[in-house]
């Protein structure tokens, strides 16, 4: 059998925004105005067969530049591997990337680097989904529970997570994985709306998109709230009004909050029975949440778009910091952190509810879901993922919502990859949208 040579050729970086800012959608108390925008990459390979590995994080305008930048500081790093090596063990490469000493000094494994290095390995992954000709979910969900423990960074997690108990979750899981694969072919993952919600939409506008999300199939939609609380209590009241009793209502006041503003402002809140407040205070306060766990109970509090790495989740739910963990495809380092992340959440028994607003996320969020789901809590009970309509018209593979169900993507890959056309309007500044937009301003 002849030796497989392919090697990975290129990685180019493209920074592509979008103008939310202009209709507000994506607005909150803490981001007035964000631009969805993606650092995104593409690996090219000389293997001839057409498939290339599409990443991207999420950012929200201006900060992308910087972002692309810390993308091209790890080209060496990637151009001229193997490409069957590298899609046989993506996590190999997660620990070059993390272990590259000059550069982990910037973190170590937090911020824009880190959020560069899961860029890169999540387009291994898709690359190797791809490769394989399965859609991402279904990768991992089919493989061998030894080889995903394989690709989790256990350093600094073995006082709550060893690699022997993660093995134990996973095998565990194994009865009744074709069973719920079909259910979740059939039915699909549940999901929840924030499109209502956006800080910058009127009351009108609100009510409108709330009670379109209930004849949508939803059974939770998502407002976000702290900037003003009389402003809260009436758009909570409208909504409410909306949807009724039975429905529910998270609210999301994105780090706006100090520990003890949180406790009050929620307290608040709590007449219109919302199910979980995110982002009280600080993703990195992690005695500070499990303060207002304590204060706003039964409100839930849930946490994690903003958490910055498998060991700041890791004491969040050993202090019994959190009832939901809102963990997202690009802010750690890609797949294999979140496999750790998941894996943390079984231990512990807290549902995994993923942050999904934002360009591509809800994309990349299915799969991790739904691979939760097959092989590791085998379970949807008070899971949801986040939806937001904005934006999928770009990818190639977007996301499909119907009866308030994510669909169960079948197409190989990690549902990451732009359409040419986009990428060419939206790229900075360069793009024709921008282009166009630069030189009416000059």
């Amino acid at each position: 059998m002849p030796t497989d040579t392919a090697r990975i050729t290129a990685l180019d970086t493209y920074d592509v925004r979008f103008p939310t800012s202009r209709s507000l959608d994506g607005s909150d108390a803490m981001n007035p105005d964000p631009d969805y925008s993606a650092a995104y990459l593409v690996l090219r390979t000389d293997a001839g067969d057409g498939l290339e590995g599409h990443g991207f994080t999420f950012t929200i305008g201006r900060g992308n530049d910087v972002q692309v930048a810390a993308i091209e500081a790890l080209r060496g790093h990637v151009v001229g591997r193997s490409v069957s090596d590298l899609c046989a063990d993506p996590g190999s490469l997660n620990r070059d990337l993390i272990g590259d000493s000059q550069l982990r000094w910037l973190g170590p494994e937090k911020g824009v680097m880190h959020m560069a290095i899961g860029a890169v390995v999540n387009a291994v992954w898709d690359l190797a989904a791809k490769r394989a000709g399965r859609p991402l979910w279904r990768l991992l969900a089919e493989a061998e529970p030894q080889w995903l423990v394989s690709q989790v960074d256990f350093r600094y997690l073995t006082d709550a997570l060893t690699p022997d108990e993660a093995l134990t979750l996973l095998e565990r899981a194994r009865d009744g994985r074709a069973e719920r694969a079909g259910t979740l072919l059939a039915r699909g993952y549940p999901a929840y709306t924030t499109s209502p919600g956006w800080l910058g939409y009127s009351d009108e506008k609100l009510t409108r998109l709330a009670k379109e999300a209930l004849a949508d199939g939803f059974t939770q939609i998502k407002l976000k709230v702290g900037a003003d609380l009389s402003d809260d209590l009436r758009r909570c009241r409208a909504a409410r009004a909306a949807i009724g009793p039975d429905v529910r209502m998270a609210i999301d006041a994105n780090q706006r909050w100090d520990v003890a503003d949180a406790i009050a402002w929620t307290n608040a809140l709590a007449e219109f029975d919302p199910y979980w407040i995110e982002e009280p205070t600080s993703p990195d306060d992690i005695l500070g949440h499990a303060a207002v766990r304590t204060a706003v109970a039964p409100v839930k509090v849930a946490t994690g778009e903003h958490v910055q790495n498998r060991i700041v989740f890791k004491q969040l739910l050993q202090a019994g910091a959190i009832d939901v963990l809102q963990l997202d495809a690009t802010r750690v380092g890609g797949v294999n952190e979140n496999l750790a992340i998941l894996l943390l959440a079984a231990k512990f028994g807290v549902p995994v509810c993923p942050h999904a607003g934002g360009v591509g996320l809800c994309e990349l969020a299915q799969h991790l879901s739904m691979f939760d789901f097959i092989a590791l809590s085998g379970t949807t009970q008070d899971r949801v993922l986040e939806y937001v309509d904005h934006l999928h018209e770009h990818f190639v593979t977007p996301t499909v919502v119907r009866d308030g169900h994510y669909r169960a993507p079948t197409t190989p890959g990690f549902s990451a990859q732009m359409h040419p056309e986009s990428i060419a309007a939206y790229v900075y500044p360069g793009g024709t949208f921008w282009s166009t937009e630069l030189e009416e301003q000059s």
